[in-house]
């Protein structure tokens, strides 16, 4: 057992070291974006905050690459930083950055269009604004509904383990009962 125990520890404090390193942490971040419910949440939270950021700083005067820069770096996800830097290069490279965002897995269809228009309208950040809305209240709505699917499941393994410790109790004393007749 004790073998056991110092491999389990040796590989838990080398798993969260590695997960510290820039390739372990952007290995786990695109894990993450392809877990089936978790995956979901987490892009569309970070979408909102592509968004968000990227609607504030172009509405404040940031030059485009700048604001691609700290967006980039403000998303929290390595997966989603790294097309942000790819769309970036296509921006330097002359292409528009609803093109360059068209490309990626990651950023569902409605992103770029939207962005299109307001790069032809000149609105981007006020069509990112609704965009960074939309995605905050689509994530609101799925945490709900997550909670709500997992609120009878909670009650159903509390009443498990509230009837395995009446089970256990009550066990002894009625063979202590028996033995004593």
């Amino acid at each position: 057992w004790y073998i056991l125990l110092g491999v389990g520890l040796v590989g838990v404090f080398g798993g969260r070291t590695y997960l510290r390193t820039p390739r372990g942490k952007k290995q786990l971040h695109y894990l993450i974006i392809h877990v089936p419910v978790l995956g979901t949440v987490i892009k569309k939270v970070a979408i909102a905050r592509f968004a968000r950021t990227f609607s504030s700083l172009i509405g404040a005067g940031v030059n485009m690459l700048e604001t691609l820069r700290v967006t980039g770096n403000s998303v929290g996800n390595e997966a989603f930083k790294d097309e942000i830097n790819k769309g970036a290069a296509a921006v330097t490279a002359g292409q528009q950055l609803s093109a360059a965002l068209a490309k990626s897995s990651l950023f569902p269809g409605i992103v770029p269009q939207m962005l299109a228009v307001g790069e032809e309208t000149g609105k981007t950040a006020d069509i990112l604004l609704k965009i960074a809305d939309f995605y905050e209240e689509e994530v609101d709505t799925t945490i709900a509904s997550i909670s709500s699917i997992i609120e009878p499941v909670m009650i159903v393994f509390m009443g498990g383990m509230v009837g395995l410790v009446a089970v256990s109790v009550m066990g002894p004393i009625a063979s202590l009962s028996q033995n004593i007749q």
